[in-house]
């Protein structure tokens, strides 16, 4: 459809302007009139560069739009459509407001998206990297039910926990991945530098070396002459790997190991079930249906062989099998989320027992989370002294031996 520029005057009798896709310039007047704006002048126009998608130099400059974004937009929407503001209105108020020139750009498409008569969840649609699939299936639940404020605050807090899930696993792994850093960073020098220095004192003495003080030599010599195509092997490995993990396959093997992992596997288990018990009981009370309420969480429990157990249970439950007997099947499931799916099919309340267990695990993982470092803490001291002691005594012990037998040549 073609575009028209128009300038109108609002309800406080301010002069916009703006452009509008239509079928013809009579379609665009309805549109304003319909927005309580009363248009002065519409004439054809081209598509706007500001709808659209924007040059290259202004997505560089714009920056992204963070989730802290996304977040306060929720919670703003809430208030302002609880307030009574019109929907049109709010979206023009949270635009100006915005700091961010790339949400800023996102809120003004889906401003222009909804004159043109599309819904909400349809203009986010056109945001994939900013609006997940579950975040859109939410806002289309909200405009069918009339109840899009409430979904907005719903979608604020989930998305708040996540993001303090994330930030409480950021922090507790800063300081044992700074440890394992600065050891790789020694090892690196002690190779590269300390140990060919103490290898031409050694090549003085004539007397055989101890074994652990040759493997350092070998291992050190070998650094020195290959580390070239040890750093290009470290490159291509990291690589290889990140291409694996991002491929369908990778990343679902990749995410039924890291659930099994040490320390930090029953962290995920337990953040993952949050998630799960949490979405899927935003998605009920939201009024979705079982059916598509299961294939919107898959899409955000961010575990693929988790993704896949429940979008088992989706075409057990849509050939008519209760949940429970699905979630029994799936083999992924705690006791505790099993009994309360139990206890909710039989009461009618599963929203608000899974909600308790979301709650649950949350407690469960902030209180994992924080005890992780003091149970990284000492296998980082004990793999630190034994490297230690092993460079040790593999850089002194012959020293320690010409020192003894020089003694004893001289008592002798």
């Amino acid at each position: 459809m073609p575009f028209f520029a128009y300038k109108g005057r609002n309800s406080y009798g301010e002069m916009v302007r703006g452009v509008l896709e239509g079928s013809n310039s009579g379609a665009v007047a309805d549109q304003l009139f319909n927005t309580g704006v009363t248009p002065v002048e519409i004439v054809a126009t081209r598509k706007p560069v500001a709808a659209g998608q924007g040059g290259w130099q202004v997505r560089l400059t714009e920056g992204r739009v963070r989730e802290i974004d996304v977040m306060m937009f929720c919670r703003q929407m809430y208030t302002l459509l609880k307030a009574g503001v019109p929907i049109l209105r709010a979206l023009s108020g949270l635009r100006e407001s915005t700091q961010n020139l790339a949400f800023k750009r996102v809120l003004a498409d889906i401003r222009e998206s909804l004159d043109t008569g599309r819904e909400m969840s349809v203009a986010l649609r056109r945001h994939p990297k900013v609006f997940s699939s579950f975040y859109v299936s939410m806002v289309r639940v909200g405009e069918s039910t009339g109840m899009l404020e409430d979904v907005f605050l719903r979608l604020f807090y989930y998305l708040e926990f996540e993001k303090n899930t994330r930030d409480q696993i950021k922090a507790a792994l800063r300081y044992p991945s700074f440890v394992v850093t600065a050891i790789v960073i020694a090892l690196i020098v002690i190779n590269l530098v300390v140990i060919p220095a103490f290898a031409k004192v050694y090549s003085t003495i004539k007397v055989e070396l101890p074994l652990m003080t040759r493997i350092l030599l070998a291992v050190s010599n070998f650094m020195v002459h290959y580390w070239p195509a040890m750093l290009v092997g470290a490159i291509g490995a990291f690589v290889g790997i990140k291409l694996y993990v991002n491929s369908p396959r990778g990343k679902y093997r990749w995410d039924k190991a890291k659930l099994r992992l040490p320390l930090a596997g029953s962290i995920i288990f337990k953040a993952t079930l949050a998630r799960f018990s949490r979405s899927f009981s935003l998605a009920y009370k939201s009024g979705i249906p079982i059916v598509q309420g299961l294939s919107v969480v898959a899409l955000v429990v961010d575990n693929d062989h988790i993704a896949s157990r429940i979008e088992q249970m989706r075409n057990s439950v849509e050939r008519g099998e209760s949940i429970l007997r699905t979630a029994i099947a799936t083999g992924v499931f705690s006791p505790i989320v099993l009994q309360m799916i139990a206890v909710g099919e039989e009461t009618g309340e599963l929203d608000s027992l899974m909600q308790e267990v979301a709650e649950m695990y949350e407690r469960e993982v902030e209180y994992d989370v924080k005890k992780l470092s003091d149970k990284i803490e000492p296998i980082l001291i004990i793999g630190l002294a034994v490297i230690v002691m092993v460079l040790a005594l593999g850089v002194f012990l012959p020293i320690w031996e010409l020192g003894n037998a020089m003694m004893h040549h001289r008592t002798g």
